[in-house]
């Protein structure tokens, strides 16, 4: 009987370790099914090893500048910059892994003990998902369901963590991840992260910093600490992560407790396309990439995409200059305006801001201004009737204004917003090596958020005597004449019918003198209208035009004698490359704004080819430049070599005298100012660079009434020498402070001192050359 139990005690064991063993192996059957029917795609589609060699993120076109700073780049959602793992600090890379993976480098995907951990404490210990993971979620698989359907997801993360760790480096997977994660406020990967939040490269990060973005991980939208104002949340979450860095053995307890004594010490600096650095250049750039993507294709003839192909832009633009170039706007500018505001007041000016203009004129402008609005555009787009779109004009609204003290809310009616934008006056500034036609600096306006038109390549004004010289290179080039040879400064009329004229034309002189002679380089640098006048006179306005034509102007110019003084409307684009000519001996370069285009993978798919040619003798050039040498040693740009106190009145606007400039270095220069000092100019250059400045309002009726703060040399001049003071005390800079290089065959007398008038009195005013008779 005993022996018949046994026997049944051990057939029901073997039975039970049979079945134990059946369903054992059942199970791990099953979970092996689960798994291929995953990888085959049966719980959802599953990524195929394309897609795993090329995980499709949009990727941002970079802005790089030529000293390899990044300007900005253009996106549409995913504000993304891939970086290697090579360009990730070391302290970085240690805060993941102690946070998030901590036994990252001993698994192949899945954390079999951190799995069963959370099995059995149903989460309560810490979940199990690996870095390998968490990127297959972030590439693949997408934010986590609910209910069942999180179970299927957990399965097919696990597939493709494991597919992923076959197919990269631990390493590659560490950067992967980073640069997939989204840290908020356009801060996509961790190199807009570094940026946007510590103003950094992410190698340049400190343990802290980079403690507090791996703290982001677990949620970056409640730990961010702007997004919700949680700086407190967002420290406690850093302090965790170092917490755990000193756990591992990653930095030191004293160093752990020093560093969670300090506060996040952000940088924020918002990547936007109205924010940052060159936001105007980077509004003309986005206009020439379109372009060059239109004509461009990929070799498999798809378009390339400007906001997630991740193209790389190489842009001649220097980093410090343009920020040097957009300081000496924000320095200047508001001075100029509050006198402008000053003069403007209700009670000096009922018309303010503007002059000479009666009411019916004033209405016509403000309605010309509502039919070119953004309101009009948008409400015309509605369906809206032109009635109920003025009628719009007068109701108030919540908005917000610029000034130059910050933004400010407010309720406003549009059309009263409008007359105050009206009152601002405008700056646009360009600066170029004139050698190799690479523009450094491009200032289009004063705040890219607010007002949109570039001063630089769309805006064209009357640029006044700033045109002077191109009718003395004119002159000197056919008449072979020396900046010592003198001309009557007296009246003079040009008949009409001469040169095309249909009346009489008899400039006056801005100082009323007319007595007397006046050697050129005396005349240029005082802008005496009626020797200029004598000159074109002498060429006929038609050779002036050929030779500024070749100097890169495309803008058209009326073959009439008035264009001596600056009648011509151009913009700063046109003059500098014009005045670089001079600069660079005679031989007009094309400006180049980009060097080159690489692809993600850094092949080059454009490279620029320079364009340049020759336009006039060395000789003419440099007898030019010292014509225009004369301007700033006594001339309208004397003050640059002045040594004025540097005060202000109470209320910043600048005192008249106050210039404390005081180069010392050849500078050749032309101010320039139009017809009731709407426009204020300044070029100005040396050996190896050349930047032109105008300031002037919206409309031509806004300006200042005298020619104390109208003139060129007090609205455009001060932003050039603060400028070029800026790239001075700049070390790192190669900007000449040499004298203009003289050609070793020079038959044009420049020294006053050795010059005898007898040698250019073949060409007395009443005689004017057969083949020079226009």
């Amino acid at each position: 009987m005993a022996k018949k139990k046994q026997t049944k005690q051990t057939q029901d064991f073997q039975s039970y370790v049979r079945w134990f063993w059946i369903l054992f192996l059942s199970g791990i059957f099953l979970v092996a099914l689960v798994f291929m029917l995953a990888s085959w795609g049966a719980l959802g589609e599953m990524p195929d090893y394309t897609q795993l060699e090329n995980p499709k993120t949009n990727l941002a076109t970079e802005i790089i500048s030529s000293d390899g700073k990044t300007l900005g780049k253009f996106y549409f959602n995913d504000n993304r910059t891939p970086v290697s793992y090579d360009e990730l600090p070391k302290h970085l890379v240690d805060a993941l892994i102690a946070t998030e993976d901590a036994r990252y480098y001993e698994h192949s995907g899945i954390d079999a003990r951190g799995t069963l951990r959370a099995f059995f404490f149903l989460g309560k210990r810490g979940g199990a998902s690996t870095i390998s993971q968490q990127l297959a979620r972030q590439l693949f698989v997408g934010v986590r369901s609910k209910n069942l359907d999180k179970y299927t997801q957990k399965i097919k993360e696990w597939v493709i963590a494991t597919r992923l760790e076959r197919q990269y480096t631990k390493e590659e997977i560490i950067a992967m991840y980073f640069n997939i994660y989204d840290f908020g406020n356009n801060a996509d990967g961790i190199r807009s992260a570094a940026s946007i939040y510590f103003d950094k490269e992410p190698d340049e990060l400190d343990i802290k910093e980079s403690a507090m973005l791996v703290g982001m991980f677990k949620n970056s939208s409640l730990y961010n600490p702007r997004e919700h104002r949680n700086p407190v949340g967002t420290r406690n979450r850093r302090n965790v992560v170092l917490s755990q860095m000193e756990k591992y053995d990653y930095i030191s307890e004293k160093t752990r407790d020093s560093l969670q004594a300090t506060e996040l010490d952000l940088r924020y600096t918002p990547q936007s396309h109205r924010d940052g650095i060159a936001t105007y250049f980077r509004a003309y750039l986005d206009g020439f990439m379109k372009d060059w993507i239109k004509n461009n294709p990929k070799p498999d003839g798809e378009k390339y995409n400007l906001y997630g192909d991740g193209l790389k832009v190489f842009t001649t633009i220097d980093s410090r200059m343009q920020q040097y170039a957009e300081n000496a706007v924000q320095q200047h500018m508001p001075r100029l305006q509050a006198e402008f505001d000053h003069q403007n007041t209700p009670k000096r000016n009922p018309t303010a801001p503007f002059l000479e203009l009666d009411q019916s004129e004033i209405d016509a402008l403000m309605k010309r201004g509502m039919r070119q609005s953004e309101r009009w555009r948008v409400m015309k787009t509605e369906g809206k009737s032109e009635k109920e779109i003025i009628a719009s004009f007068d109701k108030p609204t919540n908005m917000t204004v610029f000034s130059w003290k910050g933004e400010i809310d407010t309720i406003m009616k549009p059309i009263d917003s409008m007359r105050y934008y009206k009152s601002f006056l405008h700056p646009g500034m360009m600066s170029m090596d004139p050698q190799t036609g690479h523009v450094k600096a491009w200032v289009g306006g004063m705040n890219y958020k607010h007002f949109q038109y570039d001063h630089v390549n769309q805006g064209k004004r009357q640029v006044g005597s700033t045109f002077k010289p191109f009718v003395y290179a004119t002159a000197i080039d056919q008449l072979h004449l020396s900046p010592c040879y003198k001309m009557p400064r007296s009246q003079i009329t040009i008949e009409a019918g001469r040169h095309g004229t249909l009346e009489p034309w008899s400039p006056k002189n801005s100082d009323g003198v007319y007595g007397g002679e006046l050697t050129l380089k005396a005349a240029l640098a005082n802008s005496v209208n009626t020797i200029t006048a004598r000159l074109i006179d002498k060429v006929g306005p038609q050779p002036v035009i050929d030779l500024v034509e070749k100097l890169g102007v495309e803008s058209n110019i009326p073959a009439v004698p008035s264009i001596a003084l600056g009648t011509a409307d151009l913009n700063v684009y046109e003059m500098v490359a014009a005045y670089a000519t001079f600069a660079n001996k005679g031989v007009y370069t094309k400006p180049v704004m980009v060097t080159h285009i690489e692809d993600k993978n850094g092949t080059i798919l454009y490279q620029f080819t320079p364009e340049s040619r020759d336009v006039i003798s060395e000789e003419t050039a440099y007898v030019t430049v010292k014509l225009m040498e004369g301007v700033t040693e006594a001339g309208s740009g004397v003050r640059l070599r002045t040594k004025g106190a540097d005060a202000y009145r109470a209320d910043y606007r600048e005192i008249v005298t106050g210039y404390p400039y005081e180069f010392k270095n050849p500078i050749a220069g032309k101010t320039g100012t139009t017809q009731n000092q709407s426009d204020g100019w300044f070029m100005g250059m040396v050996p190896n660079l050349v930047t032109g400045v105008w300031v002037g309002a919206e409309d031509r009726a806004a300006h200042f009434s005298k020619i104390t703060y109208g003139q060129g040399a007090a609205m455009a001049l001060p932003i050039w020498a603060l400028y070029m003071k800026a790239c001075y005390e700049d070390e790192t800079l190669d900007v000449s402070n040499e004298n203009f290089e003289r050609p070793q065959e020079l038959t044009i007398e420049v020294n006053c001192e050795a010059y005898s008038q007898e040698e250019n009195d073949t060409l007395p005013d009443e005689e004017v050359p057969d083949e020079l008779d226009f």
